[in-house]
């Protein structure tokens, strides 16, 4: 995907989210207003709790908008894996926030129960607006979560349930109104004191997600089995480890090691590489980034040739090991194969060395006695052409 193409649904997403979340605004911000002042008249603490809890959505509309924009600007120097994190903060500032207001509910809520002569009394009309708020927020909660797959947005998606969360809230309020009027006038206390429970809830699981995103926590156990399923299906990919992965805002980031066949060249194993990245991220829309380092060998647990000497070093040794050998000056190309602990040495000759078999196996013996002087050389194998 081009660069100027990933810009595009980048902002395309950015509108999309804010179309939708700006729909929902409004009527949390109806509906918060409607609760809280109808609340206030018909004596409902429920009703203003669940006026609060109403305005709540709203300033999670608006974080939603916010981070949704900034997160999705493209990443540069000071921020090479993009900004996807200010989503992950602003989540967390407002569950901070959610959980001050449904502390407050619940304290006013428990106050009044252990003083009746505080107990508020509800009317009618607090049924009424009760019921409109459930049909209400339960079509936004559909209309939100439909994008929200569409986009594959998690942003969208949480805050669809925070406004199902506002419908079930309004649910209570209607048993604990409901009941007062049949005669139990502390059941509106005691639903107001569950709405501030269910906020503090809701709180709690933001800021708990949004804490393990910033710890760097992998995917679900699932979506990572995916990942691996994904990566083993690419040909010339013999096995995988160190597969690793996290959220940044949104978007999944993986890291892993691949195996491939030790003897391939640099390009073609570059090339299975690509293939894992591409197939990641065409495959599992969660998945914006992927890091594949190339493995000829397992070195998970540790590096079995990581104390061998680099090219420059070894080929200095080795020519010193064949300066009597007078064909190591028609060296033509050298290989290395750096497995198991040992170098393997690939060396090329003009075919015309190889005048017969037995002397082509008595030059490989020749080569192979010097270089087995060399701590950490292995087989050396003569090509001719």
């Amino acid at each position: 995907m081009s660069q100027r193409s990933e810009a595009d649904r980048k902002l395309e997403r950015y509108h999309d989210i804010r179309r939708v979340t700006l729909i929902g605004s409004v009527v949390d911000l109806a509906l918060g207003v409607a609760k809280i002042l109808v609340g206030l008249s018909a004596h409902s603490q429920a009703l203003i709790a669940d006026g609060v809890h109403s305005l709540s959505d709203l300033a999670t509309d608006f974080m939603v908008i916010f981070a949704a924009k900034h997160a999705h600007r493209e990443a540069d120097e000071e921020h090479p894996y993009g900004h996807g994190r200010i989503e992950t903060l602003m989540t967390i500032a407002l569950a901070a926030a959610l959980l001050l207001v449904a502390g407050g509910i619940v304290w006013d809520a428990s106050h009044r129960l252990f003083h009746p002569e505080l107990l508020l009394h509800p009317g009618p009309l607090a049924l009424w607006v009760a019921l409109v708020s459930v049909l209400s927020k339960e079509a936004i909660y559909h209309y939100t979560m439909r994008y929200a797959r569409r986009l594959n947005s998690k942003l969208l998606s949480a805050n669809a349930w925070h406004s199902r969360s506002d419908a079930i809230s309004s649910i209570v309020v209607m048993i604990g109104v409901g009941g007062t009027m049949a005669g139990l006038p502390y059941l509106d206390a005691i639903a107001a004191a569950v709405v501030g429970l269910m906020i503090a809830k809701i709180a709690w699981n933001l800021g708990r997600e949004s804490a393990q995103e910033l710890i760097d926590t992998a995917l679900e156990a699932r979506e990572v089995e995916r990942i691996r399923t994904t990566i083993k299906e690419v040909k010339g990919v013999r096995a995988l480890h160190m597969l690793r992965t996290r959220m940044s805002g949104g978007d999944a980031l993986v890291d892993v090691h691949i195996q491939v066949d030790p003897k391939l060249s640099v390009s073609e194993g570059h090339q299975i590489g690509e293939r894992v990245r591409n197939r990641l991220i065409e495959d599992i829309d969660v998945v914006r980034d992927v890091t594949v380092h190339i493995d000829p060998e397992d070195d998970e647990l540790k590096a079995p040739s990581g104390h061998l000497p680099l090219r420059h070093s070894l080929l200095q040794q080795l020519r010193a090991r064949w300066e009597d050998l007078p064909e190591a000056a028609q060296i033509q190309d050298v290989t290395l194969h750096y497995l198991n602990g040992k170098v393997q040495v690939d060396l090329v000759l003009p075919l015309e060395l190889a005048q017969n078999r037995a002397a082509a196996a008595r030059l490989q013996e020749a080569f192979n006695a010097r270089a087995r002087e060399i701590d950490g050389v292995g087989e050396v194998r003569l090509l001719f052409r």
